[in-house]
């Protein structure tokens, strides 16, 4: 039976297809996840910012995770600067994921201050990253790279 998780996926509107893709890789390894965020499937044509900020705090308070991909366009998205940022006012664990198949893309400012860890398309490291078990950065292709702060500790 999978293990449930509730999270927050943050991302840039045009990598939405990469959410099946991730929600399909993680039910394969025994992880079952609800994602809160706004994507294609449940949009939302709000144009105030305060509104929009109302919803994206609800979802992110419910989530215990967020989950940010890395595309090539995702480091100049003003919205996902502002998850990440509002994940880190929650506590909440915030990982960074490459997306399949994708190269070292620049990483958002706030993913790079506030990430627990990055990391590649690697199911494992992945799933223990989203609960709070796995700290490394790692490249693309899921080798160990430093974080900002420096070589990381041991993961606990």
């Amino acid at each position: 039976m999978p293990v449930n998780q509730n999270i927050f996926i943050s991302h840039h509107g045009k990598d939405d297809d990469s959410i099946k893709e991730i929600k399909s890789l993680l039910q394969k390894n025994g992880k079952e996840v609800r994602n809160s965020s706004i994507d294609a499937s449940k949009p939302n044509n709000a144009n105030n910012p305060d509104y929009i900020k109302s919803i994206l705090r609800d979802r992110i308070r419910w989530s215990s995770a967020v989950l940010v991909l890395i595309g090539k366009q995702t480091h100049s998205r003003e919205w996902v600067n502002w998850e990440v940022e509002e994940a880190n006012r929650q506590g909440r664990v915030i990982v960074g994921l490459y997306l399949n198949g994708g190269t070292d893309h620049e990483i958002p400012e706030a993913l790079e201050n506030f990430a627990d860890a990055v990391v590649g398309w690697r199911a494992k490291n992945l799933i223990d990253a989203l609960e709070g078990k796995y700290t490394n950065w790692e490249t693309s292709d899921g080798e160990d790279r430093e974080s900002p702060w420096g070589p990381s500790g041991v993961n606990c």
